[in-house]
């Protein structure tokens, strides 16, 4: 079992930048790749972002592709989205999630066995 604490969300202007963490706790951390995904209201829940365990690998969106980056620290069971240049767009529930899935695919939901409560991001305009 793999318990998820997300934080850093809030509100901002378009433009400005947040950062989001996702503090893990229980089985072994660096054993998943993490994932982070949005929800707006009314939107179905879709990818933002994925790192394998190592850290080596990543993937984007490209609706964030060169605006959002992921990394993760394995000694503070921590994984990190710093979002840059937000824009309204961006304004969602924002989760994180843990896959143990050796390879992926990251990109889907239904690979993640594991999800935090959500962090509220508002961009506004």
């Amino acid at each position: 079992q793999v318990q998820l604490i997300e934080s850093g969300g809030g509100l901002v202007q378009a433009g400005g930048s947040l950062r989001l963490s996702c503090a893990a706790s229980g089985r072994a951390f660096n054993n998943y790749a993490m994932g982070w995904f949005r929800q707006a209201p009314g939107k179905e829940r879709e990818f933002v972002s994925a790192i394998t365990w190592s850290g080596a690998n990543t993937l984007y969106a490209e609706s964030v592709k060169g605006r959002f980056t992921i990394s993760r620290d394995n000694a503070k069971n921590t994984v990190y989205l710093q979002m840059n240049s937000l824009k309204p767009e961006d304004t969602a529930v924002y989760y994180c999630a843990a896959s143990p899935k050796y390879g992926g695919p990251y990109g889907y939901a239904s690979n993640y066995d594991y999800w935090g409560q959500g962090t509220q991001v508002t961009v506004s305009s």
